[in-house]
């Protein structure tokens, strides 16, 4: 339950998830793949190897998003940060180029958009 005193399903879906996992060889899978399916949906995270190695993941939906929407946040959380530090820090602080590597910096630009 979160704060509000309901059910948080990408909690939920985070935690079968992380509980129930297992691995199975592609000739497995393939013998038994509604029955895969079915573990799918209930919430295992089913691993499909071929000669011991890992080549796929097969795991809902709703798990996928889950995963993309915390590590989307987490990236967001980590460029807010960064924002802030560049919002505080004197430009002092920061590296600087000099007027003569700033004039040969802008003559290369200039030379490769007229040799367009």
């Amino acid at each position: 339950m979160n704060d509000s005193g309901r059910f948080d399903p990408a909690r939920i879906v985070r935690y079968c998830t992380l509980t129930y996992m297992s691995t199975v060889t592609v000739s497995q899978a393939r013998a038994t793949l509604p029955e895969l399916l079915d573990r799918v949906s209930a919430g295992e995270e089913v691993t499909i190897t071929r000669h011991g190695v890992a080549v796929a993941v097969v795991m809902r939906p709703d798990a996928v998003r889950s995963r993309r929407a915390d590590r989307a946040l987490a990236d967001a959380e980590h460029l807010r940060q960064l924002v802030e530090r560049g919002r505080t820090a004197s430009l002092a602080e920061a590296p600087s180029i000099t007027a003569e590597r700033a004039e040969r910096l802008v003559g290369e630009v200039r030379a490769g958009r007229r040799a367009r």
